[in-house]
C-alpha cells in the first residue's frame, strides 16, 4: 500500500509554545511524523522562510447562509452553496470549521426561514461526495425566545457532526443590542426597506416572545445539550447576572461578551472567551460593544472567530502578534489549539508528532498575511 508523505522545509515553524526560526516538518499518512530544526534530512517543499503553522480551527461562522441566500428571496442550490462556501473557507486557511446554522423560524422577518436542517443535509451530501476541502462540523445557533427553537434543535442535536450549541437572545434592549437603535440600524442595513413602523412591530413581538417562551426554552435547550453531551456556548454576556447564568448552564465558551466586566468574570470562571476577528481587524465592534483589542490587551481573549468574514481569522490572529505584542505562539493558539480543544478535537490544532498534518504556509506583506499553501491531513487543498 502506498504511503502518503509530505515534507516542508526552510520554514518558520509556529509550535504550540515556541517558534523554530528555521526548521522542517514531515508528515506521513496525514499525521505529523517529525519536526526538526535547521536543514531537513532530504529535499522537500521549500517554504522560503515563510511561516508554517497549524491549519485554522473556526468555531462560529454563519457565512454559509450568505451563499445559500445571496439576495433576499434568492435561494441557491444548497449543495452548490456549501461547495462555494467551503472554497472560501479553505482559501482563508481554515481546515476545520463549525458551520453555524440558525435553528429557529421568525415569520415576522423576511428570510429567517429555519433552513438549518436543509443546510445540514447539504453539508453531509457534499462531504459524502468528497466535494469539500475543509472538514466541516455543525454549530447550532439557538435563539432562545423563538417558539420553534427547541423542536428544531431536537431534530438536529443527535447528529454525530454537531459539536457546539449556542444559547442566544437578541431581544431588543439587552446583551448585544442594549441600545435598541443599534438593532434598528442593523435591520435597516440588512433588510433595506424595513420602516420604523415595521421595526416597532418586530421589537414588540420579540419582547412578547421572550416573556412567553424565554425561560422555558432556555431550560429545555440546556437539558437537551446535556442529554447529548453537546458543549454549550453563551452569547453576548453583558452583566454579572449573565455570567452567573452561564456558569449555572455549564457553558464551555462565551461568545462575544459585550463588556470588560463580563469578560473578566467569565475568564475567572474558566469559561473560554471567544471574540470576533472582524472586530479586532477593524478595531471596533459593529454593535458598539467592547473591542476585541481591549480584551486581548487585558489577557481576556482565548479564541478568535471569523464570524462573518472568513479571511479575518488569520489576519486577526497575526495582528495580535504584529501590532499588539502577543507572542506568536499565543496569538496562533487563539485560532488553532484552543478552539480545537474547546470543540473536543484533540487530534489537531498544533504542530507536534501524532497530530493531524493540517498545515498553513503564510508570508507577510506588511501587516497583511498572504496564504501560499494549505494542507489538510497532509494533502494540499489550496
Amino acid at each position: 500500500m502506498a504511503v502518503d508523505t509530505l515534507l516542508v522545509t526552510n520554514a518558520r515553524l509556529v509550535l504550540v509554545d515556541r517558534v523554530i526560526e528555521r526548521g522542517w516538518v514531515a508528515a506521513v499518512d496525514g499525521r505529523v511524523a517529525e519536526i526538526g530544526e535547521g536543514n531537513a534530512p532530504e529535499r522537500g517543499e521549500d517554504a522560503g522562510g515563510d511561516i508554517v503553522m497549524p491549519g485554522l480551527v473556526e468555531l462560529h461562522t454563519d457565512h454559509i447562509e450568505a451563499h445559500y441566500v445571496p439576495r433576499p428571496k434568492v435561494y441557491w442550490d444548497p449543495v452548490a452553496a456549501v461547495v462555494a462556501y467551503d472554497g472560501q473557507i479553505a482559501t482563508s486557511g481554515i481546515t476545520t470549521v463549525l458551520d453555524s446554522l440558525r435553528v429557529w423560524r421568525e415569520e415576522i422577518v423576511e428570510g429567517v426561514d429555519g433552513d438549518a436542517e436543509k443546510l445540514a443535509t447539504a453539508i453531509a451530501a457534499a462531504r459524502d461526495a468528497d466535494l469539500l476541502r475543509a472538514e466541516h462540523f455543525l454549530h447550532l445557533r439557538c435563539e432562545i425566545p423563538m417558539p420553534s427553537v427547541v423542536a428544531e434543535a431536537r431534530e438536529l442535536i443527535g447528529r454525530s457532526d454537531v459539536r457546539l450549541a449556542s444559547l442566544m437572545d437578541h431581544t431588543p434592549g439587552q446583551r448585544q443590542f442594549r441600545d435598541p437603535e443599534k438593532l434598528r440600524d442593523y435591520y435597516r442595513g440588512k433588510n433595506g426597506g424595513m420602516s420604523d413602523a415595521d421595526l416597532d412591530r418586530l421589537f414588540a413581538r420579540r419582547l412578547e416572545l421572550q416573556q412567553q417562551c424565554g425561560a422555558e426554552n432556555h431550560r429545555a435547550l440546556v437539558d437537551l445539550a446535556r442529554a447529548h453531551a453537546t458543549p454549550l456556548a453563551s452569547h453576548d454576556d453583558t452583566t454579572l447576572d449573565h455570567v452567573t447564568e452561564a456558569i449555572a448552564d455549564g457553558v464551555a465558551i462565551a461568545e462575544f461578551p459585550t463588556t470588560v466586566e463580563a469578560a473578566e468574570a467569565l475568564h475567572a470562571a474558566g469559561i473560554r472567551v471567544l471574540m470576533g476577528a472582524p472586530n479586532l481587524v477593524r478595531g471596533a465592534s459593529h454593535s458598539g460593544n467592547v473591542s476585541s483589542r481591549d480584551l486581548a490587551a487585558a489577557g481576556l481573549l482565548d479564541i478568535l472567530s471569523s464570524d462573518y468574514v472568513p479571511a479575518s481569522l488569520l489576519h486577526g490572529a497575526l495582528l495580535l502578534h504584529w501590532r499588539h505584542g502577543l507572542p506568536l505562539p499565543a496569538a496562533v493558539r487563539t485560532v488553532t489549539a484552543t478552539p480545537a480543544a474547546s470543540a473536543g478535537l484533540a487530534d489537531r490544532g498544533g504542530l507536534s508528532p501524532g497530530r493531524r498534518a493540517d498545515l498553513l504556509r503564510v508570508r507577510a506583506d506588511g501587516d497583511l498575511p498572504v496564504i501560499e499553501a494549505v494542507w489538510r491531513q497532509g494533502r494540499r487543498i489550496v
